[in-house]
């Protein structure tokens, strides 16, 4: 599927959400409330958002533009942990390349391209070979890529990755958990410019609930 016109297009969508529809999101229609919740992997001050993703899914690259212009504005305690989803052994190779490029201090820079690649440019980043063949283009030193491709590193999280994805029950991508309590997903929230408002919404909401458990 082609998304050549996919980034202004989705960002304008996005601006154009009512505040309106937003406040009437509910659970069990836009998001599900997590029971029991999950603890966060970030310090007990920042707001953490976990991203479920596949690089092959062409709708978690049409959710990019608008979840990369939400990050910008987003508030400072707002902490964003993207996870390549595996619910197939032949996404492995997707989930390897991301960590490979995280380690390489990469994957900020390269992260929306693996999406053109893949979806503009039809290439083919399903090997090892093709997927190296990539990095280099990109600029990265062969060898030193198949080595954090290949690192025991990788592996170890890409394994938590997989044991991640069946803890949150996740049936589909691209798919949000907000603090460890609440889910949404494309599907849910009904399409992905609106995800990214309901996910929004959800950071405000856990925050009211801190605030409220604090007093």
């Amino acid at each position: 599927m082609r998304l050549r016109a996919a980034r202004l297009p989705l960002t304008i969508a996005l601006a154009a959400c009512t505040a309106a529809a937003l406040a009437q999101i509910q659970p069990g229609r836009e998001f599900l409330r997590l029971d029991p919740p999950h603890a966060s992997a970030v310090a007990e001050a920042r707001m953490e958002v976990i991203e479920f993703f596949y690089y092959g899914c062409p709708v978690c690259y049409e959710t990019q533009p608008g979840l990369t212009q939400w990050l910008a504005t987003a508030p400072r305690d707002v902490a964003v942990r993207r996870v390549p989803a595996l619910s197939s052994e032949k996404w492995e190779p997707y989930a390897k390349l991301f960590y490979a490029l995280e380690s390489l201090g990469q994957i900020d820079r390269l992260h929306w391209p693996i999406y053109d690649a893949i979806h503009f440019w039809d290439i083919k980043l399903d090997d090892e070979t093709a997927i190296a063949d990539w990095a280099v283009r990109n600029g990265i030193e062969r060898q030193n890529f198949l080595g954090a491709y290949g690192s025991a590193e990788v592996a170890a999280k890409v394994a938590g990755a997989r044991e991640l994805l069946k803890s949150y029950d996740v049936r589909g991508v691209p798919t949000f958990i907000v603090d460890g309590k609440f889910l949404t997903s494309a599907r849910l929230a009904g399409g992905t410019k609106e995800v990214i408002g309901v996910v929004d919404q959800l950071v405000k909401l856990a925050r009211e609930e801190r605030a409220r458990q604090s007093h």
